[in-house]
Order: C-alpha cells, then sequence, then structure tokens
C-alpha cells in the first residue's frame, strides 16, 4: 500500500505452457530466468510483488496471441487456443484474487469470434478487457473487420490495451535489415515495436473508430509510444488545409490511456501529464521483462503531489478497470 492506496500494475504479463508449445519461437526467445517468472503465477511471482510493495497485477499473455495470429492457424484453433489460454488465467485469478486480476487475448483473426471471446471473459470470468497487437496476419485493427471487437469492448466499457508487436517483416526488413544483426533490440523495443504501436494508434483515430465508438478506451503503454511528445506537432500537421477533418488531439486525450510499462523516464512522465493530464497514467512495470523493483525505486523519486501519485499507482486504474 501507499498512503493507504493499493499499489496497480497492469502490463505484467505471464506464459501459458500451451499457446508456448504452439507458437514457433514462442519461448524460445525468452532468456531462462524470464521465462521461469513468465510461468510462476503463484507464490514466486507474489513474492516478487511483495518484495517491491505491488499489491496487484492485471495479467496478459507475455507470448502474444499475435504472434499465433502471424502464425496463420486455422480459425477453429486458433479460438480454442485463446479459449483454453483464457480459462486457465481465470482459474489463476480466482486462487489469488485480491492479488490477480486478467485481461483476455484474443483470437482476432476471427473477429466475430474474438468479440464473443471478450463478452465472455468480461461476462464469465470477470476479466477487466482484453489485450489486442497491432497486425494480425500482416492487417492493421482499423480495418472494419475488426470493429466489431471495438463495439463490443464499448458496449462492455472495459478497455482495450494496445500492446506492441514486431513490425510488419517487409517494415522490419527495409527499416531495421542491416542493423537487426548487431542491434536484434531496433526492431523491438529500442524502436521498432514503438512505432508499429504508434501508427496502430494514429490509425484507430483517422480512421474514424471513435467516431463509431465515442466511448471506446484504448491503453498504450510506454507513456504513450512517444505520442505525447508528438502530439503537437501530429495535431498541427493534421490541422493543415487540405486534411481531411479530424479531432485527433481530442481522440488522444479522451479515448486513450497509457501507462509507465518499462519505460521510467521522469521527463517523459513529465511530458506525459501536461499533454494528457494525471487522470490518463497508470502504473506499469512490463514484469517479467521489467524487474518490479526497478518500477517502484523510480516512483519513489517523483516530486508529485499525494493526489498525483494516488492516481499514479492505483487510483486511475482502480476506476477504469473497475477493481
Amino acid at each position: 500500500m501507499h498512503n493507504g492506496m493499493a499499489v496497480i500494475a497492469i502490463e505484467e504479463h505471464y506464459n501459458d505452457a500451451d499457446p508456448a508449445d504452439l507458437i514457433a519461437g514462442g519461448a524460445a526467445g525468452y532468456a531462462s530466468d524470464v521465462l521461469s517468472h513468465l510461468r510462476n503465477l503463484g507464490e514466486g511471482r507474489l513474492r516478487a510483488m511483495d518484495d517491491a510493495g505491488i499489491d496487484i497485477q492485471v495479467l496478459s499473455l507475455g507470448a502474444p496471441l499475435g504472434a499465433v495470429n502471424h502464425q496463420q492457424l486455422p480459425a477453429n484453433q486458433a479460438v480454442e487456443l485463446t479459449r483454453r489460454a483464457n480459462d486457465r488465467l481465470a482459474q489463476a485469478c480466482a486462487e489469488y484474487p485480491a492479488r490477480f486480476a486478467g485481461f483476455a487475448a484474443l483470437p482476432t483473426q476471427v473477429p466475430e469470434q474474438a468479440a464473443q471471446e471478450l463478452e465472455r471473459c468480461v461476462k464469465g470470468l470477470g476479466f477487466k478487457g482484453a489485450m489486442v497487437h497491432p497486425l494480425t496476419n500482416g492487417v492493421f485493427l482499423d480495418h472494419k473487420q475488426f470493429w466489431p471487437i471495438f463495439a463490443t469492448a464499448e458496449k462492455l466499457d472495459v478497455p482495450l490495451y494496445l500492446h506492441p508487436a514486431k513490425p510488419h517483416p517487409a517494415v522490419a526488413d527495409i527499416y531495421y535489415g542491416e542493423y537487426a544483426h548487431d542491434f536484434p533490440a531496433l526492431p523491438g523495443a529500442a524502436l521498432g515495436v514503438t512505432m508499429e504501436t504508434a501508427t496502430q494508434a494514429i490509425r484507430l483515430i483517422l480512421g474514424g473508430v471513435f467516431g463509431a465508438y465515442p466511448k471506446l478506451n484504448v491503453i498504450l503503454g510506454h507513456l504513450g509510444e512517444a505520442l505525447p511528445f508528438l502530439l503537437w506537432r501530429t495535431n498541427m500537421a493534421l490541422s493543415r488545409p487540405g486534411q481531411r477533418s479530424v479531432k485527433f488531439r481530442e481522440c488522444l486525450c479522451q479515448n486513450f490511456h497509457v501507462t509507465t510499462s518499462g519505460n521510467f523516464s521522469t521527463p517523459a512522465l513529465l511530458c506525459t501529464m501536461l499533454e494528457l493530464g494525471i487522470d490518463r497514467i497508470m502504473f506499469s512495470v512490463d514484469y517479467p521483462f521489467v524487474a518490479n523493483q526497478d518500477g517502484m525505486d523510480w516512483v519513489k523519486t517523483l516530486q508529485l503531489s499525494r493526489n498525483d501519485m494516488d492516481k499514479l499507482l492505483g487510483g486511475n486504474a482502480k476506476r477504469l478497470l473497475k477493481l
């Protein structure tokens, strides 16, 4: 607890044995210690939370079913795989209801069934929303085939967490190819996945998703994938003559929330607060890819008012996710 407020971290990952077996390289790409932490949904994870001072984790699949989409599994196999993974996550949350909550995984390559799975998970399993990824078989989520997912999320009043995934292979090859061998993080966390996720967020706005679903809430990690820093210039450029009218700033500030996952930069946080406001920012670690203690040590250095700190560490997440 911080000042009596539960500390809630909302982009915290786990791995499920079933998807790991089916996703080529899904588990092999992790270091052994990270893989061990991903697979632990019991006392080991709780000890790591307690040692750092984290009360609640909102769990999401660490070997994302977005990777299943890239594997182009048959639709019925992807749907069944997702259901089994969500059911097992629900069991873990039920075992530790005061410590864990869940985001659903969705088989987005079958949008209608993905929407049904979201409804099943929220109404039947008590999940707090879903985690989705920018590309499904090379197609961005703003294409209208995926809009049933947005309609269902708005109807259920739960957010969609837009989690990074690797860029399209053609993009990765052109943009990063000759450097990716020596700097394998470049198409990943260093730059590539940030650009991919920011692009998807912008496409959701330009594609009219929030015009159709004005109450839809989307969460971005890593302090907004650089969009708060770019907000003024992007909005200015999209407001120039010759553009189709779009309420870019309004959408980003009213339909999006951001977390601190894996981005413990005080200047970046201050920029995000100035552009979006503290009510739109939630604490997250990105465990186990980032250590819990790193996140909490950083928080202790922040010069925020008690009210703003309470919002950051738990109040905003409690309100948005109805925890």
